[in-house]
């Protein structure tokens, strides 16, 4: 599944006015960035009058959080959508993969969201999205596959997928360019070894 969103002006008129007035609100942040973040660009791109959006929105941060909640959504749809690995470590790897995508492909959103909950929201999907981590780990748990508890499991795992994302959102200012995927895979597998219980080497008797 690509994690390229761009709306179209095509695409966009098909869609009611809420809908398309957030899609276009999508579209400015995932260009913008939430600084940058502009009703008039909104406007624009959706072909509706400010009066229209405040009606539906009620002002520029209400449209700017539902921006970002859809975010979540996506994210934690996408989640569900994936073919998981049976195995259960897989199944957390892949998790990480996906999270760490998301952020790659669209670190301005992604620097949005992460602001939003710093800034003490609360948001349904960033809960479901935080579970299914949270899941996979108690999987792994099950299986007898870890080394730590599960709860400094989801937390080293959580915090590893954060780390890896931010190197994408702060590459312009590090005034570098995005990580590398061996660099990525290093950060992933060296939480995975602090918390996996080690494979037996095969050549051991």
């Amino acid at each position: 599944m690509s994690w390229t969103y761009v709306y179209s002006t095509a695409i966009i008129e098909v869609m009611n006015t809420y809908d398309k007035i957030l899609a276009a609100a999508l579209k400015v942040l995932e260009e913008e960035g939430g600084a940058q973040f502009s009703t008039r660009a909104v406007t624009s791109i959706a072909q509706v009058t400010a009066p229209t959006l405040y009606h539906h929105f009620g002002n520029a941060d209400g449209l700017l959080s539902a921006a970002i909640v859809e975010a979540f959504k996506q994210l934690f749809e996408s989640k569900i959508a994936a073919v998981e690995s049976p195995i259960p470590e897989m199944a957390l790897r892949q998790g990480w993969d996906d999270y760490v995508r998301f952020a790659a492909a669209r670190p301005r959103i992604y620097a949005a969201m992460m602001g939003r909950l710093l800034e003490g929201a609360h948001i349904e999907a960033a809960d479901q999205s935080y579970q299914a981590l949270v899941q996979n780990v108690q999987r792994v748990a099950a299986a007898g596959k870890l080394a730590v508890s599960a709860e400094a499991a989801a937390d080293l795992v959580w915090a590893s997928a954060n780390t890896a994302s931010w190197l994408y959102v702060t590459s312009q200012i590090r005034k570098a360019p995005p990580p590398q995927p061996h660099v990525v895979d290093l950060i992933r597998e060296s939480v995975m070894q602090i918390i996996l219980i080690p494979m037996p080497d095969s050549g051991s008797k």
